[in-house]
């Protein structure tokens, strides 16, 4: 069984790079299969090895992704890096619903905020916080993905992402990764169905 059409709800997990919010997101949707389906986000960036065109990301130019931008086909859209586009189709949130599941969605606070502004109570944002910045720099480290002038590019944006963590529906630390997505998934459960929760936790 899924979601009522009618309420057309999405789900937004949102924190900075290395909070653990894709491994939350990729929990939700195992248990929650039957209610949930990931939107697929647009990008200008290369894809990495493995990644495939429209399961990942939808692949574009520079020159496409403005086009998009012109005709309005574009939620959300933010140059995160210069030349690195990201942003969400309007055609991927009506194509989730067509199918009577509501929309996970994994973004950046700014474009996070951008949906709840114009979604208002159809969605729910839920900010995965590190507990701090020296926390998610241990956590970047560890990963090793980054040079050292990524992981300077990473932490400054980290940064005043934390200082967004406030305008989020909740806040939820993840200091201990199955204790964050039990928490998460109790919340998005009760919002898919009852409707927005109390934001009860606002950690840290």
């Amino acid at each position: 069984m899924g979601v009522s059409p009618d309420l057309r709800k999405l789900v937004i997990i949102t924190g900075p790079s290395g909070t653990g919010k894709t491994s939350i997101a990729s929990y939700l949707l195992d248990v929650l299969n039957d209610w949930l389906e990931f939107s697929v986000s647009a990008t200008t960036r290369e894809p990495r090895p493995g990644e495939q065109h429209g399961v990942h990301y939808y692949f574009m130019t520079v020159d496409e992704f403005k086009e998009r931008i012109a005709s309005g086909d574009l939620i959300e859209w933010e140059e995160v890096y210069p030349g690195k586009f990201y942003g969400t189709l309007r055609s991927e949130l009506e194509r989730i619903w067509s199918k009577q599941k509501a929309v996970l969605l994994d973004v950046d606070i700014k474009g996070a905020l951008n949906i709840k502004k114009q979604f208002g109570n159809q969605a729910l944002l839920i900010y995965i916080h590190p507990g701090s910045l020296e926390t998610l720099q241990e956590r970047l480290l560890k990963r090793g993905t980054e040079d050292q002038e990524k992981l300077k590019e990473r932490l400054e944006r980290a940064q005043w992402e934390l200082s967004q963590a406030p305008e989020a529906d909740i806040i939820v630390l993840n200091d201990d990764l199955h204790d964050a997505r039990s928490r998460v998934l109790r919340y998005v459960k009760g919002f898919l169905f009852d409707g927005i929760p109390e934001p009860v936790e606002r950690e840290p």
